[in-house]
């Protein structure tokens, strides 16, 4: 969760449960859903909200950074316990698949995207994030694993991967089928060459930049872009 400096224990609590029921609605519902409901979700007073979160941009921000936080952490945990490049790479992928990081990031874009990159703090985290990115591809290609026409651009595009699934049909099978597919078709070895160009560490660089991006930029998304 975000940072709550000078807040009590249960002040903090109560701010993390505002921020994880929006999170969820957000992602159910869209960022117009009632912070009425939010409130209720959380299982505080909607005069808790608004103490910790002024009006709905402030919990749309607080919702981003909350993202960025997440991804951080789910590239280092993988990095961290997986025995070899290509595994953490393929665990970082699929959870940002379980926890709905296309999803939630196109539905944060239109309102977050320039805030979240005024901080120093955010700054630095996304930066500990596109190390971690370039480290498992660079590393998952000197071992043979990875293809090598893939790029740390194509894993940023990858891991706002959304699979959308008809009504009526359970959800979380089908998505997961996909991206396993996707997977195993960064395999080295696999299929014939990609058409294009890769995205390169040089995009994802630009990307996570914090100058506004020009319409010339080749913009790959990411979490809370």
């Amino acid at each position: 969760m975000p940072k709550a400096t000078g807040l009590r224990a249960d002040a903090r609590r109560n701010r993390d449960l505002i921020v994880a029921a929006a999170q969820k609605l957000f992602l159910e519902q869209g960022v117009d859903v009632a912070l009425e409901e939010v409130a209720r979700e959380a299982g505080v007073g909607i005069g808790t909200l608004y103490r910790r979160f002024p009006d709905r941009d402030a919990l749309l921000h607080a919702v981003g950074e909350h993202t960025l936080r997440l991804l951080a952490g789910l590239a280092e945990t993988a990095w961290r316990e997986e025995p070899d490049a290509w595994h953490a790479l393929c665990r970082f992928l699929r959870s940002c698949h379980e926890v709905g990081l296309g999803e939630l990031s196109s539905r944060l874009d239109p309102f977050v995207h320039r805030s979240l990159r005024a901080g120093q703090d955010l700054h630095e985290l996304r930066q500990r994030t596109v190390a971690l990115v370039l480290r498992m591809t660079e590393q998952a290609q000197a071992d043979g694993d990875l293809r090598a026409d893939v790029g740390p651009g194509d894993i940023a595009v990858l891991m706002t991967l959304h699979v959308y699934t008809p009504r009526g049909l359970p959800k979380a099978e089908p998505a997961a089928r996909v991206m396993e597919i996707v997977l195993n078709g960064l395999r080295a070895g696999t299929g014939p060459d990609l058409p294009g160009s890769l995205l390169t560490g040089d995009d994802l660089a630009r990307y996570t930049s914090t100058d506004q991006p020009t319409g010339n930029d080749r913009r790959p998304p990411a979490a809370g872009d």
